[in-house]
């Protein structure tokens, strides 16, 4: 990097107004010209400035947004074009999704590198999402390219215009996906007011989730948070701006701290009762607690043993959520063993439904016969996929076996007084606790998210029952003979 551009970094932080003129050196308070800020782009560029500097990767938007072009620097974004060259199958046709051009902005047709085919269009910039910015350099008060984070299969912008495909259809499996549901449900429960619901819109709102995590970074849809919710859409997992993270995710995936694990920042909520509300409800997205061991109620005296602290949210699971929930693979065609389509994992579908030839099928209520365990296997916690299916189904078969129970004992008046299990009496007793845990040991999933602890809690909370009503109970049925 040359001596100017260093020293026009640290000189554009305390006067910016000075990017207008040149890239200059500073002695003291003197500032020497010594190159234009940028060169002026060909006209079919159609305002695309490109890089500054090629072999630094030094863009002319990074001249002045010196924090964006460090982290950039860093994505798999700012190597697109050399990523493309040494795939061995490069062809025009991809050329618009490694460069700066017409993908991923509100532009179209043949410009940047598609109007150019200058190496100066090179690698996905800051230009690929936020347009051209010819303009914004030339009267920054004037302009601001901003980017768009919502995605749809038919969007003319937005990250979806790479990132789809039968090689990379993540758009195409996101969304299939929960992720991409609308939030109208949480409005429609707030009659209109999604004051009243805000903390929902912090995890069914792709704005939300942003404001949640401290994201303070302008984007298009920024200022409709209230009338258009999207949905979790890819900018809001990935930052677009940096990869310190793997996958350029916001947060790591692979922390055992529940505070910081990306997914736990939404699927982290009610996991344990709310024994001082007023009304008791049930669990509510409570998968990463479960994970780690802490959800439910723990009845008195109870202690885990060291099989909870032994299953999917240990060392031994290092992506933890992910290892199951964001699995790929690629789908050949059963008679031909042709290549047909690779499954991104942005379904985030653990053990899926999938066709004849492995597939994942919009309909997800099938049989545990007609699921696969690939990500079971390929996660290195099983040995095989059919190991893993007779595990779950185990383990499932025990589960359920026991919330029946659980449930059964709660129903019967002569194991538990009536008015014990009342979730709007404003008073938390051992039978709320017990069916808590009934009600998470029954959600989909928690026989896999941790097996052991939905085991150890459902057998405590009969155990509690017992201890709690057992002598009363017989008592008064001695006197009622």
């Amino acid at each position: 990097m040359s001596k100017g551009i260093r020293a026009f970094r640290s000189l554009v932080l305390a006067a910016p107004a000075l990017v207008l003129l040149a890239v200059g050196c500073t002695d003291e308070e003197k500032v020497y010209i010594d190159k234009p800020l940028f060169e002026d782009p060909p006209e079919s560029a159609a305002g695309f400035l490109g890089y500054d500097e090629e072999g630094q990767k030094l863009t002319v938007c990074g001249n002045c947004h010196v924090g964006q072009q460090a982290g950039w620097e860093t994505t798999a974004h700012a190597g697109a074009w050399e990523t493309l060259e040494a795939s061995g199958h490069a062809q025009g046709l991809c050329e618009n999704c490694h460069t700066a051009g017409p993908n991923g902005n509100t532009t179209d047709g043949t410009v940047g590198f598609a109007g150019t085919q200058s190496s100066r269009y090179h690698d996905v910039q800051c230009e690929s999402c936020h347009g051209p910015g010819l303009e914004h350099v030339t009267n920054p008060d004037a302009s601001q390219p901003i980017a768009s984070i919502r995605v749809a299969l038919d969007a003319t912008n937005g990250c979806g215009e790479c990132h789809q495909g039968a090689h990379h259809p993540f758009l195409e499996d996101w969304s299939r996906s929960p992720h991409a549901e609308p939030v109208a449900t949480v409005i429609n429960l707030a009659a209109g007011n999604p004051v009243e619901y805000g903390e929902c819109l912090a995890c069914h709102s792709g704005q939300g989730a942003l404001e949640a995590w401290g994201v303070r970074a302008d984007y298009l849809e920024k200022d409709d948070a209230v009338t258009d919710h999207l949905g979790i859409t890819c900018a809001v997992c990935h930052d677009p701006h940096e990869a310190f993270n793997e996958g350029q995710l916001r947060f790591p995936v692979d922390s055992p701290n529940i505070e910081l694990n990306l997914c736990a920042k939404c699927h982290n909520r009610r996991a344990q009762p709310e024994i001082e509300a007023a009304s008791l409800r049930g669990p509510h997205a409570p998968e990463a607690p479960l994970l780690f061991g802490t959800a439910g109620w723990f009845p008195p005296g109870f202690e885990p043993d060291n099989r909870i602290l032994g299953t999917h949210g240990t060392t031994g699971n290092p992506r933890m959520c992910a290892s199951c929930h964001v699995a790929g693979y690629e789908v050949q065609d059963q008679e031909t063993g042709q290549f047909v389509v690779t499954v991104t994992g942005h379904r985030f579908l653990a053990i899926p439904c999938v066709d004849a030839n492995g597939i994942p099928t919009d309909d997800q209520d099938c049989e545990t016969s007609d699921r696969i365990f690939t990500a079971c296997a390929n996660s290195g916690c099983h040995g095989d996929a059919d190991a893993a299916r007779a595990t779950y189904t185990s383990a499932k078969a025990r589960i359920d076996a026991l919330v029946a129970q659980v449930d059964a004992v709660l129903a019967d008046p002569n194991q538990v007084p009536p008015g014990e299990r009342d979730s709007n009496d404003g008073r938390f007793t051992v039978a709320d606790g017990a069916w808590f845990n009934a009600r998470l040991a029954a959600l989909p999933g928690s026989s896999t998210h941790n097996p052991y602890l939905c085991e150890a809690l459902l057998e405590a909370s009969l155990d509690a029952i017992e201890a709690e009503y057992g002598d009363g109970l017989r008592a008064e049925n001695t006197r009622d003979q």
